[in-house]
């Protein structure tokens, strides 16, 4: 009994180390320092020029202007496209992880879905709207009205390690 609990204990201790190493903070996090951030995004195409391409790009693109350590990577795929009465939603599937040396297949991931509406009823010549939702989240988060932040995937990561450690 005891030697289970010692397991225990050192694969949270692991966990923590994992995620608390994989990525440092960038340094006025580290300085405990506030500070006002800006809310980015990108010039989103119009309706009538979209395509399931154009729209992987622009998600590449918009990813890139959040502030992420670099030990981060990603994959986009496109998922499915869902023809609803007053739109189409392109639904696109980011899962990120942080490979290490020691780990080069990552113990655990995390998904950020994105959708992309293009109207049936508004002019063609407005751009597409988008939203996103990290995995486990139901928030839905507009680019230029929501800051994303590390801490959300580092979040999911976490307990999905401690969630794989307590159960095995």
């Amino acid at each position: 009994m005891e030697n289970n609990s010692l397991k225990r204990v050192d694969a949270s201790e692991n966990v923590r180390y994992i995620i608390d190493n994989a990525s440092s903070l960038t340094e006025s996090e580290h300085a405990g320092k506030e500070s006002i951030y800006e809310i980015k995004n990108i010039n989103w195409t119009t309706c009538e020029d979209f395509t399931i391409e154009i729209g992987k790009e622009q998600i590449k693109e918009y990813i890139g202007t959040w502030e992420l350590h670099a030990s981060w990577l990603c994959s986009i795929e496109f998922q499915e496209l869902k023809d609803i009465e007053s739109h189409k939603e392109y639904h696109y599937r980011i899962r990120w992880s942080i490979p290490t040396w020691c780990t080069p297949i990552p113990k655990a991931t995390v998904c950020v879905y994105f959708v992309i509406e293009i109207s049936k009823v508004k002019p063609q010549s407005l751009p597409v709207e988008v939203y996103y939702l990290v995995e486990s989240n139901r928030l839905r988060h507009r680019p230029g009205k929501t800051r994303f932040r590390e801490k959300w995937l580092k979040d999911v990561i976490e307990s999905k390690l401690l969630y794989h450690t307590v159960s095995f």
